[in-house]
């Protein structure tokens, strides 16, 4: 290899999206390991401990980033579209608080099934813009690999810590009808077994098409050892744990590393807002979102889900980032045709 086509190749392998792939990788597997070794040798921590590290990974570390993601995918779009994009937010916001209020059970199931699209259609952006996707060639199969990426968030833990995700559900239930828990538990019962059986079977049909679709390609191989790390981590990390820090060190940080494959890609957009009215627009978004998460309280009937207060601020939270999620994929991205909140040149 010439010193040129190597410093190409450092300087590739340098760039801020590998760096925040291969950091989250790291993470993840460091954690997997750490809370494998814990859980072989009796010493998890504390429940306690693990709610505190769920609360300061969703709201310190995630939250923000949430807010970010709107806004880099607005300030190049104009006032129009962009009252249009908040107002629809807002409507779709309301509706689903209403849908809490009317029929709590089914609303958690799909608020449960919003942060499988999260963690899904988010990672699968990531792979077209850094890891690689030449491997899923049809619509379907993107669909199908979506469902695996963000199925590990939410039925690999239901199906290793079942007791501890029935407990939070229950918690988050009776915010808005306490009477609810024995139907939880017999859906959950139902649904654990059927739920885990139809994710392991995708899980070997995405590979196994990849494998036939593009052989031991570079982009299926680390499909392959991502797939493999996130139901891993899923398995052995305790649930509180694991969604509590994915968001952050995993969704997060990959989808900043996208934003700055993108930025680069499109070095040819101007600037966008000026600097005063991006400051402003990051102050009005966090009172917008205190406000929201205020009106929720005074609107559920149980805000702590009739639990102790530290269990009842992860329930409550928990619900807050969900009804606030579903707009974000739905108006943020899937009705953003044109760009979305994650947009990949």
């Amino acid at each position: 290899m010439s010193t040129g086509n190597l410093s190409v190749g450092l300087n590739r392998s340098i760039r801020p999206e590998s760096i925040t792939v291969l950091v989250s990788r790291a993470a993840l597997l460091g954690l997997t390991l750490l809370f494998g070794a814990m859980t072989l040798f009796g010493s998890l921590p504390s429940l306690e401990t693990q709610m505190v590290i769920y609360l300061v990974g969703m709201v310190a570390l995630n939250l923000p980033h949430g807010g970010y993601e709107h806004f880099s995918n607005l300030r190049y779009r104009g006032l129009p579209f962009g009252s249009k994009y908040v107002l629809l937010y807002i409507t779709a916001i309301a509706a689903f608080i209403a849908l809490f209020l009317i029929v709590p059970l089914i609303a958690l199931a799909i608020a449960f099934a919003t942060a499988v699209a999260k963690g899904g259609h988010g990672d699968l952006r990531v792979m077209d813009a850094v890891v690689g996707s030449s491997h899923l060639q049809s619509r379907l199969q993107r669909s199908l690999a979506a469902f695996v990426r963000g199925g590990a968030v939410m039925i690999v833990p239901l199906y290793f810590f079942p007791d501890t995700y029935y407990m939070f559900s229950a918690y988050m239930l009776a915010m808005f009808d306490p009477g609810l828990s024995s139907a939880l538990w017999a859906s959950m019962e139902t649904s654990r077994p059927l739920l885990a059986g139809l994710y392991a079977v995708a899980v070997l049909t995405h590979l196994g098409w990849g494998l036939v679709t593009a052989g031991v390609s570079s982009s299926w191989l680390a499909d392959l050892g991502e797939t493999s790390l996130l139901v891993g981590f899923f398995a052995i990390v305790p649930v509180v744990v694991s969604i509590g820090l994915y968001f952050p060190l995993w969704y997060s940080m990959r989808q900043s590393g996208r934003s700055a494959y993108v930025h680069r890609e499109t070095a040819d957009e101007d600037d966008g807002l000026p600097v005063p009215v991006v400051w402003g627009t990051f102050i009005v978004g966090a009172f917008a979102t205190g406000i929201m998460a205020a009106l929720l309280w005074t609107i559920a009937p149980n805000p702590l889900g009739n639990a102790g207060l530290l269990p009842g601020l992860v329930a409550f939270y928990t619900i807050f980032i969900c009804i606030v999620a579903l707009p974000h994929v739905v108006v943020g991205e899937w009705l953003d045709v044109d760009r979305g909140i994650w947009y990949v040149p």
